[in-house]
């Protein structure tokens, strides 16, 4: 007599197997997309202390790209991200370029905060909706429109967007 696996054990094996990874596919491209979120907030170390010193110098912060001291918002790209534009002081990155396809023109802000009337005091940089530190105020507009699944930890506030 032979011993092994029929037809339909390895059937039902085979669509087991098959159910598991549609469950897990899912969970992989939002760890992708959240890697790329994270990855993209790099390119915004180059405004942050562009943003200080000109907050440092003027007490205001820059109302742009320019009065920040950087290039126009178009010429400020890297592979994730398409557009950097300074508004207020808040820097927000607006994906393209090699993002992924669910990334395309959303956009991530990282938000300056002060402690008023000291313009000496570092600024803390605040991603989406992060709770503003004590003593300190919030400055700019958030404009992130990023799935809060998508979004990197220091990013996520104390309740889903």
């Amino acid at each position: 007599m032979e011993r092994g696996f029929t037809w339909i054990e390895l059937l039902l094996v085979l669509a087991a197997l098959g159910a598991l990874l549609l469950m897990a596919i899912p969970s992989m491209q939002d760890g992708i997309l959240k890697r790329q979120v994270k990855d993209a907030m790099s390119l915004a170390t180059l405004a942050e202390p562009a943003v200080q010193a000109a907050y440092s110098l003027s007490g205001a912060m820059p109302a742009d790209n320019k009065a920040a001291g950087l290039p126009d918002h178009d010429k400020i790209v890297s592979q994730l991200v398409r557009d950097l534009n300074v508004s207020n002081g808040a820097i927000t990155l607006t994906f393209g370029n090699n993002a992924s396809k669910a990334l395309e023109g959303m956009t991530l802000t990282l938000r300056p905060a002060i402690v008023p009337d000291e313009r000496v005091v570092p600024i803390a940089w605040l991603c989406h909706d992060v709770t503003v530190p004590g003593g300190m105020t919030v400055m700019g507009e958030d404009k992130t429109n990023i799935p809060y699944k998508w979004l990197p930890v220091e990013c996520r506030g104390s309740k889903p967007a």
